[in-house]
């Protein structure tokens, strides 16, 4: 039986540049309450995938480590709270930089049905500011 903890280490694999296509369910929503331009929502594994793909390639960062990953496992087994940082390099520099996050995450079946990630946005936007001018 797929556990979420195998979910979210297949979604570890994700975020480092591998696309296990096989990890969302066909109806997953994606929510990003505070994301830059204000809350984003995404309904649907071909729609996440279609909306991530073309993003992923114009990202100006290279994501090369998740770390300080502590995940909370909840009174539902189906559901986790996961806290982690993502650090890479900002390709236009080559400065190094990090972030942390905050996810809630929630499986049925062994897939994804549920990513609500909590950003800290105001952090981001300042470390690539200054290659957008």
């Amino acid at each position: 039986m797929t556990t979420a903890r195998d979910v979210f280490d297949r979604f570890r694999e994700y975020v480092l540049g591998e696309v296990p296509h096989d990890l969302w369910a066909q109806d997953v929503v994606i929510e990003l309450p505070f994301a830059a331009g204000g809350p984003s929502r995404i309904e649907g594994r071909d729609t996440f995938l279609e909306h991530t793909s073309g993003s992923r390639e114009a990202l100006p960062v290279r994501i090369e480590e998740m770390r300080d990953v502590t995940v909370h496992d909840t009174t539902d087994p189906n559901k986790l709270i996961v806290e982690y940082t993502l650090a890479g390099t900002i390709l236009p520099t080559g400065e190094k930089a990090s972030a942390p996050f905050i996810a809630v995450m929630e499986v049925r079946d062994g897939l994804m049905t549920r990513w609500r990630e909590y950003q800290n946005t105001a952090l981001m936007t300042e470390k690539l500011e200054g290659i957008a001018n």
